[in-house]
C-alpha cells in the first residue's frame, strides 16, 4: 500500500468559511476650507453631497469651502450638509477630504485613526509630514495614486485633460492685442494662414491640447519620443496630423515658425529640458510658451514658476506662461471633475461597511493607500525620504 502524501489531520473534514453579510456603514465626511496658496477647488460639489446624504451618510462642510468654485454655503446646506464655521469641528470628522495635502498644523487638528483622502504632492513634502501622520495613526490615500479598473490614474487624467484644454485657451488669450500679444486669432479664417502650434509630449495633456487646437482651426505639430503615444494620439484624434520624435533639428525648425509652444513632457523625477535657451532665442517675437510641466521643473530651459496673479513674463520677446496649478484657474470644472472621482469611492466604502472591507476588494483604491493606521505602505514615498515601509497587502489580509 502506497504511503499517503497527506497527514491524518489534513484528511479530516474542515469547517466551511461562509461569506459574512456585509453591513452597510454610515460615513461621516468632513470638507475643510482649502488654505493653500491660490487653491480654489473643493472636493465635493453640492450634487455629490446630495447623493451621499441620500444614501444615509453625513457630510460636514466648513463655511466658505466652496466659495472659490462658486458653490455657496446655502447650496451645501440645501443638499443636506451640515455647514459650520468651526474649523476644529470639521477636522475632527472620521473621514477628511481635501484637494491639497493638509499642513502640519492642520494634521495636529485631526483625530487619531482618521481616514484622510487628499493629494500627496510628494515633491513638496518633508519627513516631518510623514512622522506627524504616523503619530496620529492615520490611514491616508493620495488621489494621484488611485487607479481605476483599466490601470489608469483617473484623478491625474481628469486634471491633465483640463490642463491640456486650458493651455490652448490661455495661449489664444495671450495672442490677442488686449493682452499685448501679436493680435493673432486661433480660428481658421478663410484666406488667413492658420496659427502654428507646437505640442511637446503626446500624453493626456498633449492629446487634449491637440484636440482643442484643432477645434479652433490651428495647425499643430506634436513631438514625443514614444512612437506608441504618437500612434495612440492620432488614433484618438481620428485624423492625420504632423508627428515627430524629438530630434533637436526638427524641434528647432518647428519652434522657429510656431506662434505657440506647449510643453507637456514628464519625467520620473524632473521633467527633461527639451527646449534649450538658444532654441527659445530663435523663436518669433510675440510667440507664446505655455509650460504645463512646470510643476515638475519645466521642459523649457527659460521657464520660471509664475502665479495666477502674475502668470506671465517675457524672455527675449517670447511670452512665457508657467503657472504650476492650471486647473485651479477653472476651479468649478476642476471641482466637478474631482468630485466625480471621489463620490463613487465614498459610496462604495459605505456599501462595504467601511474602509477595511473596501481595501480588501478594491485593488485600485489600495494602490492609492500610502498610510495604513500610521504605517507607511508606499514604496515611492519610502524611497524618496529614506523611510521604512510595509506592504499594504500583508497588513490588510
Amino acid at each position: 500500500m502506497s504511503k499517503s502524501p497527506f497527514t491524518k489531520a489534513q484528511l479530516l473534514p474542515q469547517e466551511e468559511t461562509l461569506e459574512i453579510l456585509k453591513q452597510k456603514g454610515e460615513l461621516f465626511i468632513g470638507i475643510p476650507k482649502e488654505t493653500s496658496f491660490q487653491e480654489r477647488r473643493v472636493c465635493l460639489t453640492p450634487d455629490a453631497v446630495s447623493a451621499l446624504t441620500a444614501n444615509g451618510h453625513r457630510v460636514m462642510v466648513e463655511s466658505g469651502a466652496g466659495n472659490g468654485a462658486n458653490f455657496k454655503d446655502k447650496n451645501y446646506s440645501d443638499a443636506g450638509a451640515e455647514v459650520t464655521k468651526d474649523t476644529t469641528k470639521v477636522f475632527s470628522c472620521p473621514i477628511l477630504l481635501k484637494v491639497e495635502p493638509p499642513s502640519i498644523d492642520e494634521i495636529k487638528l485631526i483625530n487619531p485613526q482618521t481616514i484622510l483622502i487628499s493629494a500627496l504632492q510628494l515633491k513638496t513634502q518633508n519627513k516631518d509630514y510623514f512622522k506627524t501622520l504616523a503619530e496620529k495613526r492615520i490611514t491616508a490615500f493620495a488621489f494621484e495614486f488611485i487607479k481605476d479598473e483599466d490601470g489608469a490614474y483617473p484623478a491625474v487624467r481628469s486634471l491633465s485633460e483640463i490642463a491640456g484644454t486650458a493651455s490652448v485657451l490661455i495661449a489664444s488669450e495671450l495672442l490677442s492685442n488686449v493682452n499685448g500679444g501679436n493680435g493673432l486669432m486661433m480660428g481658421n479664417i478663410n484666406g488667413v494662414p492658420p496659427t502654428e502650434i507646437v505640442i511637446l509630449g503626446a500624453g493626456t495633456v498633449g492629446e487634449f491640447a491637440a484636440r482643442s487646437a484643432i477645434g479652433l482651426g490651428a495647425n499643430i505639430k506634436v513631438f514625443d519620443n514614444s512612437i506608441t503615444k504618437l500612434r495612440c494620439l492620432q488614433s484618438n484624434l481620428n485624423q492625420t496630423i504632423y508627428t515627430s520624435t524629438m530630434q533637436p533639428k526638427n524641434v528647432l525648425k518647428a519652434l522657429k515658425r510656431c506662434d505657440v509652444a506647449i510643453g507637456a513632457v514628464r519625467g520620473n523625477n524632473r521633467s527633461p529640458i527639451v527646449v534649450t535657451q538658444s532654441m527659445v532665442d530663435n523663436m518669433k517675437p510675440g510667440a507664446v510658451v505655455i509650460d504645463v510641466s512646470i510643476d515638475m521643473g519645466g521642459c523649457f530651459e527659460t521657464s520660471e514658476v509664475t502665479t495666477h496673479d502674475h502668470p506671465t513674463f517675457e524672455y527675449n520677446g517670447v511670452t512665457h506662461y508657467c503657472v504650476p496649478n492650471i486647473p485651479a484657474r477653472y476651479s468649478r470644472t476642476a471641482s466637478v471633475s474631482i468630485s466625480n472621482i471621489f463620490t463613487p469611492y465614498l459610496l462604495e466604502i459605505g456599501e462595504n461597511g467601511g474602509i477595511e472591507n473596501t481595501l480588501r476588494f478594491d485593488k485600485g483604491l489600495r494602490h492609492g493607500l500610502y498610510f495604513y493606521h500610521g504605517i507607511l505602505t508606499n514604496k515611492s514615498v519610502a524611497d524618496w525620504f529614506g523611510l521604512d515601509f510595509s506592504d499594504a497587502n500583508l497588513l490588510i489580509f
